[in-house]
């Protein structure tokens, strides 16, 4: 095979660590300028996700979710669509899994646990289903559908939270009523966030990866997306494969907010999810939709984010600098098709020279 594997990008591997180089080197460098010593603050940054078992939990819980978000966002890529809507599909997941909870208090963890799971897939789906058929029968664009739609599902879970389903204790200005704690997932590691809900969690990125790779449904998804006249043409029914991605994508999304509330905050309130979707997305978007690679960055980012509070605490380091971090990854990756190009010229040329240099010492012998 000569040295490269099928189904391996190399050059975009090569171009994501130089990336991923540069930007700790810029970070640095910011640093420096700030007063802090890179070297000790980098080393508080890993010493931060892995100093202790909670850190440890904590840093797996949020590699879980970036996952599964960003193999939600995939999902949709993978057919030609972008799914901006997977915050809002989360929300409606995580309010409506916990009022089913609430609901059942009482009840046994065995029948509790599947309904607060369908609730949550059934309403993340069905809204993600609304921009999915708007896209298919009338072609309005699914990027700013969505992005309406999560405004409507945050300000419609804020009124449900100080409304109709608001906790009964004063003090909570916008949450819902506790779970029963018998309902609660088991937690992993001591006084971390991580649950049984990885267990899961990592059933759902094997069988999302093996679908997408090694299935005629997957197939299918990849020629919708890549070429939809073509695929229409060859007899895939390709509006079915969009609307199906886009049920499947947002059952995902209402799955994670449901893994928030029975493994972390066991009740619903606004900070159930920090943007959480749109940091998968932004996983995804640098992966290049690439499930394995999303799977692998999700634990990288995780690490960063999780060492940077550990970094704050131990080092004075502001943990902002995970941010800037990250949008320098981002902003090189953007450019990673050039990088790309560049590598691939400078390959070439250093192939002809040393051709031309082979040719010119070939003529002076027979000379």
């Amino acid at each position: 095979m000569k040295g490269k594997a099928k189904g391996i990008n190399w050059n975009y591997l090569l171009s994501l660590l130089i990336s991923v180089v540069l930007a700790f080197l810029i970070g640095a460098v910011i640093l420096a300028i700030a007063g802090f010593d890179p070297g000790r603050a980098y080393l508080a940054m890993i010493d931060g996700a892995f100093s202790n078992a909670r850190h440890i939990g904590d840093f797996l819980e949020y590699a879980m979710v970036l996952c599964i978000c960003g193999l939600a966002c995939v999902l949709g890529s993978r057919v030609g669509i972008f799914n901006v809507g997977g915050e809002g599909q989360l929300l409606l997941g995580a309010i409506v899994s916990c009022q089913v909870g609430v609901a059942m208090a009482g009840m046994s963890k065995l029948i509790v646990i599947p309904c607060a799971a369908l609730a949550a897939m059934v309403t993340g789906g069905l809204y993600a289903l609304i921009p999915g058929v708007l896209k298919v029968k009338v072609k309005v664009n699914e990027v700013i559908t969505t992005i309406m739609l999560n405004t409507i599902a945050a300000s419609f879970c804020q009124f449900l939270a100080k409304g109709p389903w608001k906790n009964a204790n004063k003090t909570m200005v916008a949450a819902t009523g506790q779970l029963d704690p018998r309902h609660w997932f088991t937690t992993l590691i001591p006084n971390s966030n991580l649950s049984t809900a990885i267990i899961v969690a990592a059933f759902m990125a094997f069988l999302t990866w093996y679908v997408m790779q090694k299935t005629s449904t997957g197939f299918e998804m990849k020629m919708t997306g890549q070429n939809p006249r073509f695929a229409l043409f060859s007899g895939i029914k390709t509006d079915k494969i969009i609307i199906l991605a886009m049920l499947v994508s947002g059952a995902m999304c209402g799955l994670v907010g449901m893994f928030r509330v029975y493994g972390v905050e066991h009740l619903y309130r606004s900070s159930i999810s920090n943007q959480y979707y749109f940091e998968g997305l932004t996983v995804a978007m640098i992966a290049q939709y690439n499930p394995v690679t999303v799977i692998f960055l999700s634990f990288f980012f995780a690490i960063l984010k999780i060492g940077a509070q550990g970094m704050e605490l131990s080092a004075g380091v502001p943990n902002q600098i995970y941010l800037i971090i990250q949008t320098i990854i981002i902003f090189f990756m953007a450019a990673e098709s050039g990088i790309s190009a560049s590598i691939q010229a400078s390959a070439q040329r250093k192939k002809a020279r040393a051709k031309a240099e082979a040719k010119q010492k070939g003529g002076e012998v027979h000379v």
